[in-house]
């Protein structure tokens, strides 16, 4: 890829955001109602390719449960305030008529709970006692201490995600969690992320991972970009990491690794999009955050937002517009691409002719 020079010093190559690029209709349509939206992760199947985002604002134990009986699969935090208060309901009542700095300093407080590995067993076997697939999710540095209360809660997928998580983690002060013999120790399949680059995913992939996340810094709730000046546009990035998936499956002989893009989906466009740049599935927040039933009551933060010394994200306010399952399933009463997510990828599908998400990975894009 050609690259640009920023000055004398320094050379940059272009990269491209959702909204850059558009999704082009091909010779052949086809009904919506004729289109799958299935995928398969490991032993794993499910009707849509949606995972709701680990943050506290839109995944509770009972959304999670919501999210697998719709179709898709809603990952929980087990570093979160469900998993620190046995009652949490006061708190994020109380966070939602908080302004500004205000609900800064108070999640920063909420949050200094320690977490219980009985309440993580706890959340965990009521999503299970439902009988969705479960997955929690911990970051990098809460994984050792956890895995096994996880694992014997009964998870059957475990999602370690953090703002950018590298296979080659150095550190002077304590010994980084060493993804690969971890994940070979383990008896579930691990989705790790968010990565960005083609190396950065490709070094995920030899871990064993089953799936790797794309992206960081890029979502509504993040001010990463502003307050470390890192950011990569999502388009470039889930297309470059859809080429260290092929690469892998060469190198490897075989192994297919998921490509689950996670950051700047707001819009049911953006799934379309993401799917059409290379992702298998998506992992999305803020849309949820939107509604009626997610715990966060119309406000949106994951948990950048309450970092001890330096917060790297806002807690974002939303219009409340339908259900869960109306956000997920329609039908929609706006015109924004805020409602109906399944709906529209199935019919930016069958506008240009494929029949399953594989295939829509194929389809041609723009710049627009």
């Amino acid at each position: 890829m050609t690259e640009i020079e920023i000055g004398r010093a320094k050379r940059a190559r272009r990269a491209y955001s959702f909204d850059d690029v558009a999704i082009v209709p091909s010779r052949r349509t086809r009904d919506p109602e004729e289109v799958s939206t299935d995928w398969q992760i490991d032993a794993y199947r499910f009707d849509i390719p949606v995972l709701a985002a680990p943050m506290d604002s839109v995944m509770s134990p009972a959304t999670a449960i919501r999210m697998g009986q719709l179709g898709g699969l809603g990952v929980l935090n087990l570093e979160g305030i469900w998993t620190r208060y046995e009652n949490p309901e006061p708190l994020l009542e109380e966070v939602a008529h908080l302004r500004g700095a205000d609900a800064t300093r108070r999640l920063q407080e909420i949050y200094t709970e320690p977490i219980k590995a009985e309440l993580i067993t706890e959340r965990l076997r009521e999503v299970r006692a439902s009988g969705v697939t479960v997955a929690g999710s911990l970051s990098p540095q809460r994984t050792k201490e956890f895995a096994k209360t996880v694992t014997d809660a009964g998870v059957d997928l475990f999602v370690i995600r953090g703002t950018t998580v590298s296979a080659e983690h150095v550190s002077g002060h304590a010994e980084p969690l060493n993804l690969k013999e971890f994940i070979y120790e383990l008896d579930v399949p691990v989705i790790v992320g968010g990565c960005a680059t083609h190396q950065a995913a490709l070094h995920l992939m030899r871990t064993g991972a089953a799936g790797v996340l794309v992206g960081f810094g890029g979502g509504a709730a993040h001010t990463t970009r502003t307050v470390l000046g890192i950011s990569v546009p999502m388009a470039s990035a889930v297309a470059d990491v859809a080429a260290a998936r092929r690469d892998y499956l060469d190198e490897s002989g075989g192994r297919y690794v998921h490509v689950i893009a996670d950051g700047s989906i707001g819009r049911s466009g953006d799934i379309a999009k993401a799917i059409a740049c290379g992702a298998d599935a998506v992992m999305v927040g803020s849309p949820f955050a939107r509604a009626s039933d997610a715990p966060g009551r119309g406000f949106h933060w994951g948990a950048e937002a309450h970092h001890q010394d330096l917060p790297r994200g806002a807690r974002v306010e939303f219009e409340t517009v339908g259900s869960l399952e109306e956000i997920l399933m329609g039908p929609s009463h706006v015109a924004d691409g805020t409602m109906n997510l399944i709906g529209a990828l199935k019919r930016s599908m069958a506008t240009t002719g494929y029949t399953d998400v594989k295939e829509f990975q194929r389809v041609e894009v723009v710049l627009a």
